[in-house]
C-alpha cells in the first residue's frame, strides 16, 4: 500500500474546506475525507482521488485523471484519481474538493455498523 509524502498530507488538508462536518481520517496508512460518513477524497500514495457524477469523471479522465484502483483489477466505481500535480494547481484542485463534496453530502447519512464480537465471548 503506497504512503503519501508529508508534503501531499500537508496539501491534502490544505484543500479540505473549513465545514463542521468534514472529518478527515486515516484509512488504510493514508487520509480520506468524509461527509456524513460518506468518503468524498482521499490520498493514495501522493494520489489524490475524489468522489464523481459520470459526467465529472469523464472530463477528469480526458483531462489525464484515471479510475481509481487501490488494488490491480479493483476499480472504486464513482472515484477518479486526479491528473498528477494537483498540489500546484490549488485552485483548480479545490474546486474538484468542493463538487465531490456536494455529491457526498447529497447522499444519505452512513450510519456506523455494530462492533462486531470479540472471539470466544
Amino acid at each position: 500500500m503506497p504512503r503519501p509524502t508529508a508534503a501531499a498530507q500537508d496539501a491534502f488538508r490544505s484543500l479540505l474546506p473549513k465545514d463542521a462536518a468534514v472529518t478527515a481520517r486515516p484509512m488504510f496508512g493514508n487520509l480520506a475525507a468524509f461527509v456524513n460518513g460518506n468518503m468524498f477524497t482521499g490520498l493514495f500514495g501522493d494520489d489524490l482521488f475524489v468522489r464523481t457524477s459520470e459526467d465529472d469523471r469523464e472530463r477528469l479522465l480526458k483531462k489525464g485523471g484515471a479510475d481509481f484502483a487501490p488494488m490491480p483489477g479493483r476499480t472504486m466505481k464513482g472515484y477518479v484519481t486526479l491528473p498528477p500535480g494537483w498540489a500546484k494547481r490549488a485552485d483548480a484542485t479545490r474546486a474538484e474538493v468542493a463538487r465531490s463534496l456536494d455529491l457526498a453530502r447529497a447522499l444519505p447519512p452512513k450510519t456506523p455498523k455494530p462492533a462486531r464480537a470479540k472471539r470466544g465471548a
